[in-house]
């Protein structure tokens, strides 16, 4: 059986199968980072003696993930307009791949001083660089097999990576926290973490490897449509679309930043619970968001995209002024409960997210305007998140102006969504009817 572009249905779950599977691995990566920096790094690798200085410097660290992705988004980006899609794609998998496998064998200050925390810098930027031309050829691998009409649920195949990659890293964790005494596990057990990408690399190769280039990709090239710099195209023609594309991720960026990588530091320092029990709700929620992801990617192909977007975007303004005052008395199943309500309402936002930023761009544009606005999205939102959270808090000393940042970010989105527009059947790409897809 075929879709309505004559791709064989398995090849197009094969797809959405290696968008899945990459984006999983790349966001493993981010979020056992997080959780080490949230809870281990500033005593291992930013020893000062201070608690929040020592957080500081490793959310510091976590933040120069964000910033590499623009250079990611740049390079791989325009390769993926020029080249194509699964060639581009291999690589950012890799690349990503090693530099996590690298953090886990990374001596510490204690062993190497200040150049263990040197080279934790490098090797986070080698992942910020991976995620930065990751996002927006998995997008494509998988949204350009399928029908346009269904964008939504095909190209939520990118949006599930986060949530499975997050449940996963601290799954991981939370075993070994478990597992392990506290002291073994601060010695080498949160190595293991790291060291376990190894496994995630070699299926997600296996994967990528066995499909062709997608469709519409090879329909463009056969045209010999490709533009020879789609970095300045981009900038040149199609602004609105990239800074529409930009503004509509930043209030999901930081949402996501704010309830599962600082409400770990938030929940030990502040209400004195456990690590385990931090890790342990925002993998039930991550859980959760799994099944919501392509849920709410299917729900925007059947009701305007940007409408929905918007609703979500009004309700995670909202939601911390709810959640903070819930767990205040330090109870569990309430943090739980709010960090599941946080992530639903992330999953609204991010599930339709990918549809609605490529389908800003023209097709021969879409990996390299989709990868800018991606990752210059992240230095405006996720990359200072985690910093400027735990600096309002340590100035205001209260929750509320917590809610007050998260709301001037959803003002940014509610732009964004303005600017931008829905699709035009006129965009799209027939594939070439001649082509088969996969050997």
């Amino acid at each position: 059986m075929t879709t309505h572009q004559g791709v064989d249905k398995k090849a197009l779950r094969r797809a959405y199968t290696a968008s899945l599977s990459g984006t999983a691995l790349e966001y493993y990566d981010f979020a056992a980072y997080s959780v080490a920096a949230a809870t281990l790094f500033g005593d291992l690798f930013f020893p000062s003696g201070d608690d929040l200085a020592g957080t500081m410097a490793a959310f510091s660290t976590y933040a120069i993930g964000y910033l590499a992705r623009p250079l990611g988004g740049i390079v791989f980006g325009r390769l993926g307009d020029v080249i194509g899609r699964k060639k581009v794609l291999v690589h950012t998998l890799m690349l990503a791949g090693v530099a996590t496998f690298l953090i886990g064998l990374l001596p510490t200050y204690a062993t190497i001083g200040g150049t263990a925390a040197i080279l934790l810098v490098v090797l986070r930027f080698a992942q910020g660089v991976a995620v930065g031309g990751e996002w927006g050829g998995a997008v494509l691998l998988s949204s350009e097999y399928g029908d346009p009409k269904r964008r939504g649920l095909w190209a939520s195949a990118a949006q599930i990576g986060p949530p499975a990659g997050t449940l996963l890293a601290n799954g991981v964790i939370a075993l070994l926290g478990a597992l392990l005494t506290e002291a073994a596990f601060e010695s080498w057990g949160w190595r293991v973490a790291f060291l376990l990408s190894a496994v995630l690399v070699g299926f997600g190769l296996w994967i990528r490897l066995r499909l062709e280039e997608t469709p519409v990709f090879k329909a463009i090239a056969q045209r010999e449509e490709q533009p020879s710099a789609p970095v300045s195209e981009v900038a040149r023609t199609e602004r609105r679309a990239l800074v529409a594309g930009i503004l509509v991720r930043v209030c999901p960026d930081v949402m996501y930043s704010l309830f599962t990588v600082f409400v770990l530091t938030y929940m030990v320092n502040e209400l004195d619970m456990s690590r385990a029990q931090g890790s342990a709700a925002v993998m039930i929620g991550s859980a959760v968001q799994l099944g919501l992801m392509p849920a709410f990617g299917a729900l925007s192909d059947r009701v305007n995209r940007r409408k929905l977007y918007l609703y979500g975007t009004i309700a995670a303004a909202i939601w911390p002024f709810v959640f903070f005052p819930m767990v205040s008395g330090g109870s569990f199943v309430l943090l739980a409960l709010g960090i599941v309500v946080a992530l639903v309402i992330h999953a609204a936002l991010y599930g339709p997210q990918a549809a609605l930023i490529t389908e800003q761009f023209s097709p021969r544009l879409r990996y390299t305007g989709s990868s800018l606005a991606y990752t210059l999205a992240g230095v405006i939102g996720g990359a200072p998140a985690p910093l400027i959270l735990a600096a309002l808090l340590n100035w205001f000393e209260s929750w509320w102006i917590l809610g007050v940042y998260l709301g001037l970010t959803a003002v940014l989105t509610v732009v964004g969504l303005w600017l931008a527009r829905d699709p035009a059947e006129e965009d799209e790409v027939a594939p070439a009817a001649e082509e088969k897809v996969l050997s």
